[in-house]
């Protein structure tokens, strides 16, 4: 049997397999962020195909952390319910499930929140409209709200949560020097940028228990003059660990790049999967705890090597999950060919128009 069908085990979470759905914006909640019918059966679906642990897409812990239209929501206890309708679905199909929480800082939808977005630091060229600057009672506030989303994800049946820091979001907008401009203590060195993460893991361990899996993801670098370097990541990733973070999910790039997008497309060769593996390398030498690489993987063989070389503990898919939700169960009946996504990106047009992400080419006559 092939490594990637072991099981494995993130703070007491037992998971079925290796297999990583990476947090994926559906574009299938409700206009105020509840949970819907279709974005249950979706979850559902993900389970049922083999994934080991489905990580939400992301959910905003307050309503001026929007990112997007239909996007999942976590900041009121209101939506509870909901979750949990979702949570048990996942349940019921044999998976797990992990809540993404975020805040989308200078990327939130001002026509969404009606308000200006908050950002680290406040500076000429960051935005065309107004921004606010976070104070320290700010600060705390958000922390607060992590913490509390962490509680609702706990009391909806979530396996666990995993807290946002990648591609530009506000977390990872501290993280980076591109972005964080402060002069007090939470800027100037990678210590002080990561102080926010260590108070909201601190936050959320009071509110959920030493015993609730508490996962990151986190930029290896930015991929932009002046953004979080590889250095300063794994000195982020290094007082994480030493916090008692649970897992991290080695990721990269900012929602503004071009060239190095997180979402990159024409994925169509073993050389151009796995994209980050070479920081991978670095985290696998100086951070001690399981690592989830996403980025591009779409063949069995290149997740294999991973897994059974060492380099990660875990591998994380995306796009391809949007074009075959039962891609795990393909592999593991033997059908190893490569995954069907062509990496077009077409799948995220239906989701800005209100019908949710599904694969278009597969549509058009088959992604194969």
């Amino acid at each position: 049997m092939s490594i990637l069908f072991a099981s494995g085990e993130i703070n007491g979470m037992r998971l079925r397999n290796r297999f990583v759905r990476s947090a994926t914006w559906e574009g299938m909640a409700s206009a105020d962020g509840a949970v819907t019918p279709k974005l249950i059966e979706t979850m559902a679906l993900l389970a049922k195909g083999g994934v080991g642990l489905v990580i939400s897409s992301h959910a905003y812990v307050r309503p001026d952390g929007q990112a997007s239209p239909w996007q999942i929501g976590v900041y009121e206890d209101g939506l509870i319910d909901g979750l949990r309708q979702m949570t048990a679905a996942v349940h019921q199909a044999g998976g797990r499930i992990v809540l993404q929480v975020a805040h989308a800082g200078t990327f939130a939808a001002e026509e969404l929140t009606k308000t200006p977005p908050l950002v680290v630091s406040d500076y000429d060229g960051l935005a065309k409209t107004p921004r606010r600057e976070l104070t320290a009672d700010d600060i705390v506030e958000l922390v607060a709200a992590f913490a509390a989303a962490a509680g609702r994800a706990k009391a909806a049946g979530f396996d666990g949560v995993q807290i946002h820091s990648a591609h530009g979001y506000l977390l990872s907008q501290f993280l980076s020097p591109a972005f964080n401009r402060r002069t007090d203590d939470y800027g100037g060195d990678i210590r002080n940028r990561c102080r926010i993460h260590l108070e909201i893991l601190q936050a959320v361990r009071k509110v959920t228990g030493a015993d609730y899996p508490v996962l990151i993801k986190l930029n290896c670098r930015d991929f932009t003059e002046g953004g979080l370097t590889l250095e300063d990541s794994l000195g982020a990733a290094g007082l994480l660990a030493e916090a008692g973070i649970d897992a991290i999910e080695v990721s990269g790039g900012l929602l503004t790049s071009r060239k190095l997008s997180p979402v990159r497309p024409h994925i169509d060769s073993e050389e151009k999967e796995a994209y980050f593996r070479e920081e991978l390398a670095q985290f696998r030498t100086r951070i001690h705890v399981p690592l989830i690489l996403v980025g591009g993987i779409r063949s069995f063989t290149v997740a294999e090597r991973l897994v059974a070389g060492g380099s990660t503990d875990y591998v994380s898919l995306s796009r391809p999950f949007i074009c075959e939700p039962d891609l795990i169960a393909r592999w593991q009946g033997g059908d190893r060919r490569p995954a069907a996504c062509k990496s077009d990106n077409l799948c995220f047009t239906p989701g800005l128009e209100g019908g949710g992400i599904r694969c278009v080419t597969y549509e058009r006559g088959g992604p194969a």
